[in-house]
């Protein structure tokens, strides 16, 4: 594209496409990146209803004039982070640098989904989160001993109980398997302190093993515990859809790190063990017992890990 004598333009640099676009500042990106004959996708017109044109700013993001009240209702909506723009809104000042995040009908059908309703962090965001495993003590005995169809039945009922108890306390049950729970706090809602939120999630959930318990005693004269371990750091959490499945998740080595806290109550002979860095988050709200040392599976070196009564 030539620009004229006295026209006043900016360069796009768009690494997606490895080319340089020229907008006019009364422009829109996405509006310079048609003109310039790339299929930028926008589905719903240019209107700023499906964010489907959004790019990421690379570089330059004080040169992109601010977010017009459209842009700032889906921006809120969806969680964008300041470096998201809807090409279909933006308008630049000077140059830019951008990547393209939806490049073909697979990318449409993923961003699509975003409005489905579902709670929790749309996109990926790195986040400081409390990350929360549980499970069963005694589970494979009972999984031996038991037909198949109570197993099921029995664990769709302890995992009914303990999701309203993680919602009552603002978490969100990421993952089961088996008799594991991993829950999430701080992904969703607001949260003051999400471990401290997470301890007594787990607390609640020990009381309610109590009903729980008599349920199985009068029905297959079992009972359950509960081991949990407790994580507190930044990981990448987002909405991940199969879709078959669509849940929130999180992912880092922080939630690894939880996991094996959680293993190391059986070395322990506890029932719920926090890393140093939950301990950092409550320390003073909550008492804890004892500090033990320990080495972990898959992890180098020594951690601390602290002894909460539950």
């Amino acid at each position: 594209m030539q620009v004229k004598a006295g026209e006043v333009m900016f360069e796009i640099f768009s690494q997606t496409d490895n080319k340089i676009i020229y907008a006019a500042p009364d422009r829109t990106i996405l509006e310079a990146m048609l003109k310039a004959k790339i299929n930028h996708t926008h589905v719903c017109g240019g209107n700023a209803r499906c964010s489907t044109c959004r790019v990421y700013i690379m570089d330059g993001l004080s040169n992109c004039q601010p977010r017009n009240e459209k842009e700032k209702q889906l921006a809120d909506k969806l969680g964008f982070p300041q470096n998201i723009r809807l090409a279909c809104q933006t308008k630049i000042s000077g140059n830019i640098s951008i990547r393209r995040p939806v490049v073909d009908e697979l990318d449409i059908e993923i961003i699509l989904k975003q409005f489905d309703g579902a709670p929790g962090t749309k996109l990926g965001q790195e986040k400081d989160l409390a990350i929360l495993f549980t499970d069963i003590e005694n589970y494979t005995e009972f999984a031996e001993a038991l037909p198949a169809y109570d197993v099921v039945h029995v664990l769709n009922r302890y995992y009914q109980t303990m999701n309203e108890i993680i919602i009552q306390h603002k978490g969100v049950i990421s993952d089961v398997a088996g008799d594991g729970i991993l829950a999430l706090f701080g992904a969703i809602g607001d949260s003051k302190n999400p471990v401290l939120d997470a301890i007594n999630a787990v607390r609640a959930m020990n009381a309610a093993l109590t009903q729980f318990n008599g349920y199985l005693n009068q029905m297959y004269d079992w009972s359950f515990g509960i081991r949990a371990g407790i994580n507190f750091g930044k990981v990448i959490v987002g909405n991940f859809d199969t879709g078959m499945m669509s849940k929130i998740s999180a992912i880092g080595d922080a939630v690894n790190l939880a996991s094996r806290i959680e293993t190391a109550n059986k070395d322990f002979g506890t029932q719920l063990l926090i890393s140093q860095s939950a301990y950092e988050e409550v320390q003073g709200l909550v008492e804890t017992h004892k500090m033990y040392r320990a080495t972990l599976k898959g992890k180098s070196g020594e951690y601390a890990l602290y002894e909460v009564e539950i």
